[in-house]
């Protein structure tokens, strides 16, 4: 019996999770305290040593401005040469979010036509004798072996 009260009370004693620290690794490229009106986005200046000249200048073009590293404190990092937030070859880059919004419809468009045109030319191969099926579905799963849970 002695040995039965002493498994009860072990069963009902939990221990709190919320006491043990929760660990998660710094992320690589700090986030910015967003700016309201703004979005931001990481640049690539230079791969492997190798600098990206003609992709800063077309980013430029698009719209992005290279966010100034006294405007966002807590990032705590050193401003490049030009004042700039830079890390590893990465620039952080601001845009406004209406401009931002207006490009990613502009490449939304640019891509759905790109899909009725090839949508078009697998149609035009078809034949009445053996139909050509377009259904289009995707999935994607994580985690698991072989049963996609």
């Amino acid at each position: 019996m002695d040995k039965l009260q002493n498994r009860l009370s072990r069963e009902l004693d939990t221990r709190a999770k919320a006491a043990r620290p929760v660990y998660r690794p710094p992320n690589a490229l700090p986030d910015p305290v967003p700016a309201p009106g703004y979005v931001y986005r990481w640049v690539a200046t230079s791969v492997l040593g190798q600098s990206l000249a003609t992709n800063v200048s077309t980013k430029l073009r698009e719209g992005w401005v290279p966010v100034k590293a006294e405007d966002h404190p807590e990032l705590h990092l050193a401003p490049n040469a030009q004042g700039n937030v830079e890390i590893g070859g990465l620039l952080l880059c601001k845009m406004p979010k209406e401009l931002a919004e207006s490009r990613n419809e502009y490449y939304a468009n640019q891509a759905s036509t790109q899909m009725e045109s090839v949508d078009n030319h697998f149609m035009r191969n078809n034949d009445p004798r053996m139909p050509l099926f377009a259904d289009r579905k995707s999935s994607s799963s994580r985690g698991g072996f072989g049963n996609g849970s």
